[in-house]
C-alpha cells in the first residue's frame, strides 16, 4: 500500500474518558500499557493520551490505524476488552468514542473541536446545508484553520463527526461563545442533540506522538524542551546577524522568522527530541521520580554548557559590535 493510499484509508478513533479523582497516575500507567498492546496489532500507526483542558473536561485517547478493518480488529479485540475490564476501576462512567476516516490524520492543529451528531436519514440534506452555513460563519473568525465532516460508518459508528481546527483555545472559545453560533444553533434545533470535545496540542508537530504509542509530553515538559532548543538557536542567530548591524526592530523580525524555521526543521527534530527523548517520552514502566530527576540534571548540564560557551564567545573571545 502506498503512502497516499494509506492516508486515504486511514482511520482514527477518539475516545473520551472521565477519570476518577485521585486515580490519574494509575490510569496513565494502565493506559500506557493498553497503548503498548495496540502497537502490536496490524495497521497500528500511533496513539496519544491528552489530559483534560479548560475546554475539555475528559481525557482524550487517540488511536490511528491504516484502515477501518484493522482499527475494528483492535477496538473489538479480546486483548482490549480484557484490559478495559481491568481499567474500569479508574473511570467514572462509560467512555465515549468517535471514528474519523480518510485523509484526516490525528489532529495536528493547536486546538481541534470534535462534534458528533445523530442524524435521521430523511434529514441528511438539511443537516449538510446547516453544517455548510456553520462552516462559512466559522471561516470569518480569527484562528480558524478549517473543518472536516465524516459520515457514519456502517456497522461501526452511527454518528456524523465534524472536526473544527483553531490556532488557540481562545480562538475556539471565541467561536463557541459567539452570537453567530448561537443563532445558527437556533436555526438547527432539529440537530441540537450533539456532543463536543476538544483536543489540545500546543506545539503541533514539534512533539508529535510516535509509532510506539507514547503520549505527547505535558505542557510543562513541552515548555522546558522548547527553552532548551530556543536558547542556543536565538543566541547563534543573534551572533550570525550581529555583523549586519541591523536596527533592533528589523533584526528581531528577521531573527524570529529564522528561529521559527530552525526550531521546526533542525533544533527540535535533531537536537532537543533525541537529547530529551527518555524524559519527554518515558517508557510506561519507568519510575516517574527517577526519570524526572535524570531529565532535570541533563537539562541543567546542557544549559550550563551553552551558557559557558556563549560567555566565552561573547565576553572572552569576541564582543558584539
Amino acid at each position: 500500500m502506498t503512502r497516499e493510499q494509506s492516508a486515504i484509508n486511514a482511520a482514527t478513533v477518539i475516545i473520551g474518558e472521565t477519570v476518577r479523582p485521585g486515580c490519574e497516575k494509575a490510569f496513565l500507567s494502565w493506559q500506557h500499557g493498553l497503548n503498548s498492546m495496540a502497537s502490536r496489532y496490524p495497521g497500528f500507526i500511533a496513539a496519544e493520551v491528552n489530559p483534560p483542558t479548560a475546554l475539555q473536561p475528559q481525557w482524550s485517547v487517540i488511536y490511528r490505524f491504516d484502515s477501518i478493518p484493522n482499527l475494528r480488529a483492535w477496538i473489538n479485540s479480546a486483548t482490549r476488552q480484557d484490559r478495559l475490564a481491568e481499567g474500569r476501576r479508574y473511570l467514572d462512567g462509560a467512555p465515549t468514542q468517535q471514528i474519523v476516516t480518510g485523509g484526516a490524520a490525528s489532529p495536528d492543529a493547536l486546538v481541534t473541536a470534535v462534534v458528533t451528531h445523530r442524524v435521521p436519514p430523511e434529514h441528511i440534506d438539511e443537516f449538510l446545508a446547516w453544517q455548510e452555513r456553520l462552516r462559512l460563519a466559522e471561516n470569518k473568525f480569527p484562528g480558524f484553520r478549517g473543518a472536516e465532516i465524516f459520515r457514519p460508518i456502517e456497522g461501526v459508528q452511527d454518528e456524523w463527526t465534524m472536526l473544527y481546527r483553531y490556532d488557540t483555545a481562545a480562538d475556539l472559545d471565541g467561536w463557541l461563545t459567539s452570537a453567530e453560533r448561537r443563532q445558527l444553533l437556533d436555526e438547527g434545533k432539529r440537530f441540537s442533540d450533539f456532543r463536543l470535545r476538544t483536543i489540545d496540542n500546543s506545539f503541533g508537530s514539534w512533539f508529535a506522538f510516535d509509532e510506539h504509542g507514547r503520549r505527547a509530553p505535558s505542557r510543562t515538559k513541552t515548555s522546558i524542551a522548547v527553552w532548551v532548543g530556543l536558547y542556543p538557536t536565538v543566541v547563534l542567530l543573534t551572533l550570525a546577524l550581529a555583523s549586519a548591524r541591523l536596527p533592533l526592530w528589523l533584526g528581531m523580525m528577521i531573527g524570529n522568522l529564522l528561529s521559527s524555521f530552525v526550531m521546526t526543521f533542525v533544533t527540535m527534530p535533531f537536537y532537543v527530541n533525541p537529547l530529551l527523548e527518555r524524559w519527554l517520552h518515558p517508557d510506561p514502566d519507568a519510575p516517574i521520580t527517577a526519570t524526572n530527576m535524570r531529565g532535570a540534571l541533563l537539562i541543567a548540564a546542557v544549559m550550563v554548557f551553552w551558557a559557558v560557551v556563549f560567555w566565552l564567545v561573547t565576553v572572552v573571545f569576541w564582543k558584539l559590535p
